[in-house]
């Protein structure tokens, strides 16, 4: 059975980050900073509380008699509590014999083509384990991109404010990072394992550092950029993130309007109509959070039972990334242009040059675990490489064809008595060839 590190390192993160802002909301209450310290509050607990409540979703814990683990959600125990439970299933599963098992199917890896299909025996004791581990990475989704996003940029708004870092405020944005990168990383691993759910799936440890390494460039450079414009413009911000908010927000409900497809009533068997609305805005919620500051690796799809699109589209993600850079580049020249003078000594165009490069140097480690490290490349229609020669192609293809243009109709201005001397069928036969070498290339 799998030692459930998932389950350690989400606590970890969970009780480290809330002691980190609690100590320093009370640094801010003790040198009279009410406003950042009721900020810092704010994008400490009311995570907790989404986590507690994601806790008692997963294991439909409201449903049941379990008096003790509402209390100890209620006091903000529900994690602790949940990860005593996990470890005691896990050590209890070596010594205790199971009557009763389910058998699962699952399909390999494509080799040579061939794909075979494997059953498994699947004790209770890893069942729970399986749903245990799925809440914790639920959890810590919601608490990245719903709290840990928020506070890693108040602070270092205030940071910037200030031009003072001390020991809590700079272990709080650290904390907060970690936490961030964390949650997009179950949030890719979540989105392979929604996307290939009949496959069985293993993922190599250089495919988590190349995800790790990915989201630090792309989260840290997000962050940052948003920081710096604040700083300077910060009427403007509020217009910025509404846009990129509801944006995202409403694209899911755009989708599924324009679909006429019926209300989804599947989502969960208890749930009224109101309560399966709740839940949906608080999904489209949570994927506007993420895609405020990285690409959330899932497509939500309103109208699917699964609730997520499993088709790979390259074509989103790349717009997403282009529209992404654009935008960082922009935010970071109206800085540029209305920089105050707490960024005098500071040199300006060599820091939006290391934002840019570091955003770039995130997409490079996202095309090379798509291309190397992605535990289901196999399964892709097209791989990076390939879909970027056949645009590299088809781009080029416009070109070939004025080039080859030109050269035709330049021989078609030869002299009379030039014409003479070339063969009547070449003169036939010269014309189709550059056409349909031009088909070629864009059909390629």
């Amino acid at each position: 059975m799998k030692f459930p590190g998932s389950v350690l390192a989400s606590v970890f993160l969970f009780v480290a980050e809330t002691t980190a802002a609690l100590y320093l909301s009370s640094t801010y209450r003790s040198g009279g900073d009410g406003m950042w310290q009721a900020l810092t509050l704010l994008f400490s607990l009311l995570p907790c509380t989404l986590v507690q409540l994601t806790l008692l979703f997963v294991h439909r814990d409201f449903s049941r008699d379990r008096p003790l683990v509402l209390l100890l959600h209620l006091l903000q125990l529900g994690p602790l509590f949940r990860c005593f439970e996990v470890f005691c299933i896990y050590c209890q599963s070596s010594h205790i014999e199971e009557p009763y098992v389910s058998i699962t199917k699952k399909r390999q890896m494509p080799k040579n083509g061939l794909s075979e299909e494997i059953e498994k025996e699947v004790g209770q004791a890893e069942g729970k384990l399986f749903t245990h581990r799925s809440a914790f990475s639920r959890a810590s989704v919601i608490q990245a991109f719903l709290g840990s996003a928020p506070q890693l940029t108040l602070q270092l708004y205030i940071t910037a404010l200030q031009q003072d870092i001390n020991a809590g405020r700079s272990l709080c944005m650290f904390l907060s990072l970690l936490s961030i990168v964390y949650g997009a990383l179950r949030c890719n691993i979540l989105a392979i394992k929604i996307k290939y759910d009949e496959y069985d799936i293993k993922v190599k440890p250089l495919a988590y550092v190349c995800i790790f390494l990915w989201r630090s460039f792309e989260i840290a450079t997000r962050v940052i950029v948003l920081v710096l414009f604040t700083s300077v413009l910060k009427a403007w911000v509020v217009l910025v993130v509404l846009v990129n908010f509801f944006s995202f927000f409403l694209y899911p409900w755009i989708l599924f309007w324009c679909s006429g497809s019926p209300f989804p009533e599947n989502i969960e068997k208890a749930l009224s109509r109101v309560g399966t609305t709740i839940v949906l805005c608080f999904l489209t919620l949570l994927y506007a959070g993420i895609n405020m500051f990285c690409w959330s690796a899932v497509q939500l799809k309103i109208n699917n039972p699964d609730l997520i699109s499993k088709s790979q589209n390259w074509y989103r993600l790349l717009v997403y990334y282009m529209l992404r850079f654009v935008e960082n580049a922009l935010l970071l020249l109206m800085w540029y242009l209305y920089k105050t003078d707490i960024y005098m000594y500071v040199c300006a165009p060599l820091l939006i040059l290391k934002l840019l490069i570091g955003y770039c140097t995130a997409i490079l480690f996202m095309l090379v675990f798509y291309q190397f490290f992605h535990p289901c490349k196999k399964l892709f229609s097209s791989s990076v490489s390939e879909s970027f020669q056949r645009w590299l192609k088809c781009t080029c293809c416009p070109c070939r064809w004025h080039k080859s243009s030109e050269s035709v109709g330049t021989a078609d201005l030869r002299s009379p008595g030039d014409r003479d001397e070339t063969p009547s069928s070449s003169k036939f036969i010269s014309m189709p060839s550059h056409v349909l070498s031009a088909n070629e290339l864009c059909s390629a």
